[in-house]
C-alpha cells in the first residue's frame, strides 16, 4: 500500500532534516520507526504499536511518515497525547521546525476539551456584580458566584477580560495572562452542556468554536487523548461514532504518544456514578428549571408533556431513587471500621433486587431526558429570550450532563453482560456523610477501543517509551483491543545504558510489607548513602510513606527535600533546577505523576531511588473486578496484569535519569522484593540493560 512515491518522499524529508537540523545524529532505532509507522498508515485499517525509549526521535518518526502518507491520501492526521506539555511542544517547536526544513506547507490545529478555552459568556456574567447576574436562582451548585469573591479572583477576571477585549489572549485557559484559583477557572469556562452554540451572543468570538472551525481546515491536528476519546466515542448518525468535533475516523491517520495512558483513559470515558442523596434534592431544583422554561416559553405542552404530567415523571424518579436506597441500606450493612466502606458486586453480579430497581430508574431517567432535552431545545430557539433565556439554557444543559450519568449507571446496572467479555464492576461506596454513591465502569477498555477505534479508523499508530513488560506486548495489548494482525515493535535504546548507567539493589533488611520498619530503613539509606549535594529524585509509591520518610530523616536533609504537594510541579522544578545550577544540591520526593514525563537531563538528576515496587491498589473495585473474572477463568491475574503493569510502570520510572548520550547516573531499588520472590527475576531481566550491583545480605 505503500506507493514508490510515497517512500522517496518520506526518504526526501528525512535527508533534508538530517541536513537542516543543528546536532542532528542518525538514530537506527529511529529509521526503523519511521518505516513501520508508514507501512502501517498506509495500509487500510494499518494499525501498529511501537515502543520507542527516550531519545530515539518519536515525534520526528512519525510526523514525517504520518504527514507523508496523509498527504499522499488525501486524509486528516490526528496526533493524540495524554500532556499539554507534549501539545505545545509539538505544535510549538516539532511541527513547525518539520514543515520549515522540509519545506511543506500544512496547517496545524490545536485541540482541546471545552473545559481548556474561556467562555465569554460566563466571563462576562462573572465581571457583573452578583446582584446583577440575572436569571433564575436555581441551583446554588451552578451560580456564577458560589461564594462571596476574594478580591483577587475579582480582580483576575478584569484582568482576562481586558485581555481578551484587546486581543492579547485567546482564550486558551493553559495560556492564560493571569493565575486562576479553581474558583475562577471553573465560572469562566463551560460544558458542552452549558453551551448554548450558535445561539450564544459571543458565538462569533467564542474561542473553543474559533479552535473547531480551525480544526475543519487543518491537515494536522494535535489534540489530548481524552478529546479524540470523547469524540470516538460520539453517535455521529444512528450507526456510526466519531467526527463529531474532529475528523471522521475513516478519513483520519490517528498517532497516540504516550499511548501507555490510553487504556486508563478510555476506561474513565465509560464510567458513572449516581450520588443518591445528592440526585434526589436536584430534582426539586429541576423542577424550578423545567417550571421556568415553561413560563418563559409560554408553552402549555413541551414534547407531548403538560407541567403537570412533568412533575409526576419527576415525582416517580424521586421515589425511585428512595427505593433503591432503602434496598441497598437494607441488604448492605458497611464495615464501621473502614472510613469510606465500599460494596463490590462479585463478577459484576448485584443482588437481583438492586437490578430490578435499576431497570425501572433506568426506564424512568432515560424518558425524563428524552422531555428534558426537548425543553431545552425549546428555550435555546426561542427568539430574543435576554439573560433569562441564557441563564436558563446553560442551566438545563448542566442538568441534561448530569441526568445522563444517571442514565448510563442504571443502564450498567440493569443490563446483563456480554458472555466470555469480561464483565462491568458495579459498586457502591458510602462518603464519610454515610452517603451512598452507586458506580459502574468498564473494567477493560478493549471492547470499546475495538468499536469505536480499531474498526474505524483509517489507520492507528499507539507509541510510548514504555508499552511492553520486556518485549512481551501481551497486556498492552488486551487492554487496548489490540487486532491481532497488528504490528508490535520494541526499538532498542540509543544509549549505551549498560556504560551511562547502574542499576544497585542495596542489603536491606525489611520489605515494603513493614511499613514502618520500610520507611525507616529507606530514610536510614538516604542519610547515609545518597549524595545530598547532588541532583536526585525519590519515587514513592503513596503519599503515606513519603510524609513518613520526611518525618524520620534527620532536619539537616529534609531541608534539602522538595516534596511534591509543597507547591506547585512546575515551582519545585524550577527551584530544583536553580539549586542545582547553582551547586548547593536538591533531591525531589514525588509520587507517581514525577516517574513520567519528567525531563531532568544532565546534573539536574543524577541518582533515581525507587522506594518501592509499583504495584497497584489491590482494593480498587475495578482492577478487583478484573482480576476476579481472570481467576474465575483459571487465569493468574497477579501474573497477567499486576507484574506486567509494575514492570511497565518501574522501566518508566528508570527512564528519568538517563536523557541524552552524555548523562549518567544510578537507579536504586529499595524493595528487595525483585531479588526475594519468583516473579522479581522476570522484572529485573525487563528491565533496560543497565549494569547491575545486588549487594547480598549479610
Amino acid at each position: 500500500m505503500l506507493t514508490d512515491d510515497t517512500k522517496a518522499a518520506i526518504r526526501a524529508a528525512y535527508a533534508r532534516l538530517k541536513d537542516g537540523l543543528a546536532g542532528f545524529r542518525g538514530r537506527t532505532s529511529q529509521l526503523k520507526m519511521i518505516a513501520e509507522v508508514a507501512k502501517a498508515l498506509a495500509e487500510p485499517a494499518g494499525a501498529a504499536v511501537i515502543e520507542a525509549p527516550t531519545g530515539t526521535g518519536k515525534s520526528m518518526a512519525y510526523l514525517i511518515a504520518g504527514l507523508e502518507v496523509a498527504r499522499a491520501q488525501k486524509k486528516k492526521l490526528v496526533i493524540a497525547t495524554a500532556t499539554v506539555a507534549l501539545q505545545e511542544q509539538l505544535v510549538q517547536r516539532d511541527i513547525p521546525q518539520y514543515l520549515t526544513l522540509c519545506g511543506v506547507e500544512a496547517k496545524v490545529a490545536l485541540a482541546k476539551g471545552r473545559g481548556r478555552y474561556l467562555c465569554p459568556r460566563n466571563l462576562r456574567a462573572a465581571g457583573a456584580e452578583p446582584s446583577a447576574q440575572g436569571g433564575f436562582e436555581f441551583d446554588a451548585d451552578l451560580a456564577l458566584w458560589s461564594r462571596p469573591p476574594a478580591e483577587r479572583d475579582t480582580k483576575a477576571i478584569e484582568k482576562l477580560g481586558k485581555a481578551f477585549e484587546s486581543r492579547e489572549w485567546n482564550g486558551d485557559i493553559d495560556t492564560s495572562p493571569e493565575p486562576l484559583s479553581d474558583l475562577v477557572r471553573g465560572m469562566i469556562t463551560t460544558s458542552a452542556g452549558g453551551c448554548t452554540g450558535r445561539k450564544c451572543g459571543a458565538f462569533a468570538v467564542c474561542p473553543f468554536f474559533v479552535a473547531r472551525r480551525a480544526i475543519g481546515e487543518a491537515d494536522i491536528v494535535v489534540a489530548n487523548q481524552d478529546l479524540v476519546l470523547a469524540d470516538l466515542t460520539m453517535p455521529r448518525d444512528e450507526d456510526t461514532f466519531g467526527g463529531v468535533i474532529l475528523p471522521k475516523p475513516e478519513d483520519t491517520l490517528y498517532i497516540f504518544d504516550e499511548a501507555h495512558h490510553v487504556p486508563g483513559k478510555a476506561i474513565d470515558r465509560g464510567a458513572a456514578d449516581v450520588h443518591l442523596a445528592t440526585a434526589v434534592r436536584r430534582i426539586g431544583r429541576l423542577q424550578n428549571q423545567i417550571h421556568g422554561a415553561y413560563s418563559l416559553t409560554d408553552k402549555e405542552s413541551i414534547g407531548n408533556l403538560t407541567l403537570e404530567a412533568g412533575d409526576e415523571k419527576l415525582l416517580a424518579m424521586s421515589n425511585a431513587l428512595e427505593e433503591i436506597e432503602r434496598e441497598i441500606r437494607l441488604s448492605w450493612t458497611p464495615s464501621s471500621s473502614e472510613t469510606e466502606p465500599v460494596f463490590r458486586a462479585s463478577l459484576g453480579q448485584l443482588p437481583d433486587n438492586w437490578k430490578m430497581h435499576a431497570e425501572h430508574l433506568h426506564l424512568i431517567t432515560r424518558d425524563i431526558q428524552r422531555w428534558l432535552r426537548t425543553v431545552r431545545r425549546t428555550v435555546v430557539e426561542m427568539e430574543a429570550g435576554g439573560p433569562t433565556q441564557e441563564a436558563l439554557s446553560r442551566e438545563l444543559g448542566v442538568a441534561l450532563e448530569r441526568l445522563d450519568r444517571q442514565v448510563r449507571t442504571w443502564y450498567a446496572w440493569s443490563t446483563d453482560d456480554r458472555e466470555n467479555n469480561p464483565p462491568l464492576a458495579r459498586w457502591v461506596s458510602m462518603t464519610p456523610e454515610q452517603q451512598l454513591v452507586c458506580h459502574a465502569s468498564a473494567v477493560s477498555a478493549g471492547g470499546l477501543l475495538r468499536s469505536v477505534l480499531w474498526d474505524n479508523a483509517s489507520a492507528v499508530v499507539m507509541t510510548s517509551a514504555t508499552l511492553s513488560a520486556g518485549g512481551n506486548f501481551r497486556g498492552f495489548a488486551d487492554s487496548v483491543g489490540l487486532p491481532n494482525e497488528a504490528l508490535t515493535l520494541s526499538l532498542p535504546s540509543p544509549f549505551d545504558l549498560e556504560k551511562q548507567a547502574r542499576l544497585e539493589v542495596p542489603a536491606l533488611k525489611t520489605l515494603p510489607e513493614d511499613r514502618e520498619g520500610h520507611a525507616r530503613e529507606v530514610s536510614e539509606w538516604l542519610a547515609k548513602h545518597l549524595d545530598w549535594n547532588a541532583g536526585n529524585l525519590v519515587l514513592f509509591t503513596s503519599r503515606a510513606k513519603l510524609d513518613r520518610v520526611l518525618q524520620i530523616l534527620p532536619i539537616e536533609f529534609v531541608r534539602k527535600v522538595r516534596a511534591q504537594g509543597s507547591l506547585s510541579k512546575s515551582q519545585l522544578i524550577a527551584e530544583h533546577c536553580e539549586d542545582i545550577d547553582a551547586g548547593k544540591g536538591s533531591t525531589l520526593f514525588g509520587l507517581a505523576s514525577f516517574g513520567e514525563g519528567l525531563d531532568l537531563p544532565g546534573k539536574l538528576c543524577e541518582t533515581v531511588v525507587v522506594t518501592q515496587l509499583p504495584f497497584a491498589v489491590p482494593t480498587d473495585p475495578v482492577g478487583a473486578t478484573y482480576a476476579e473474572w481472570l481467576e474465575s477463568r483459571g487465569r493468574n491475574p497477579f501474573i497477567e496484569v499486576s507484574v506486567p503493569d509494575a514492570t511497565r510502570l518501574l522501566t518508566q520510572y528508570c527512564g528519568r535519569l538517563i536523557r541524552t548520550e552524555t548523562d549518567t547516573g544510578r537507579i536504586v531499588l529499595l524493595d528487595r522484593r525483585v531479588i526475594t520472590k519468583r516473579y522479581g527475576t522476570g522484572m529485573l531481566r525487563a528491565l533496560p540493560p543497565f549494569a547491575r550491583e545486588i549487594e547480598r545480605v549479610a
